[in-house]
């Protein structure tokens, strides 16, 4: 009869554990899904506010609810806004996840003008780029005006002169968003192998 208590015993603990790493990656299943995602920054188009090697969570709430594994929205939240950061799947490639500003909403007629961005045919001043090359002009620095029409957002990114935005592949759709960029929970500076401690914990604005 003992053998069997303890046989017993040890099943029951192993199904416990067992049924608690379940429920775990449940529980982080359903918060990636719906809640929050983690998203690592592997290029420097958003120089120097988001740097190669950061590490993120998006806030998959910002905009709405979507209906999981798609694109449609069960409840519509707030607008992305001019100046938030969102992470958005690639519209050339849908595979891939992007991270850009948003800076044309719909409704706003935008372009560029030898570097300079214009919104509504008004000189935008933003403190945040970071132009390598000011006294080039390339490509992208001269674009025709376009009309954002609704449910889409223009974005580029911060590090204006190495960014390929919606300057050369075009607009975003609202529902190919998976939401704002929120905080930072890690940074690793991969030139001197060690985190950059001072950033971990950082609002990504």
């Amino acid at each position: 009869m003992e053998d069997i208590s303890i046989g017993s015993k040890k099943k029951s603990v192993f199904r416990e554990y067992a049924e608690a790493l379940l429920w775990a990656l449940g529980l982080a299943l359903i918060i990636r899904t719906l809640f929050l995602q983690a998203f690592t920054i592997p290029s420097g188009s958003m120089l120097q506010t988001v740097q190669i090697g950061d590490y993120l969570l998006v806030n998959k709430l910002a905009y709405g609810l979507k209906v999981p594994f798609t694109d449609h929205y069960v409840w519509r939240g707030d607008d992305p806004q001019i100046g938030d950061i969102i992470v958005f799947k690639y519209p050339k490639d849908t595979s891939i996840d992007y991270i850009k500003r948003v800076v044309g909403v719909p409704g706003d007629v935008v372009e560029m003008r030898n570097k300079q961005f214009y919104r509504n045919g008004q000189p935008v001043k933003e403190d945040y780029i970071q132009q390598l090359h000011p006294g080039h002009i390339g490509p992208l620095d001269n674009t025709r005006p376009v009309t954002v029409p609704p449910d889409y957002y223009f974005v580029m990114g911060d590090n204006r002169d190495n960014s390929l935005d919606s300057r050369e592949w075009g607009l975003v759709p609202r529902g190919y968003i998976h939401g704002k960029a929120w905080r930072l929970y890690w940074s690793w500076d991969s030139s001197i192998h060690r985190p950059r401690i001072g950033r971990i914990g950082q609002l990504v604005q």
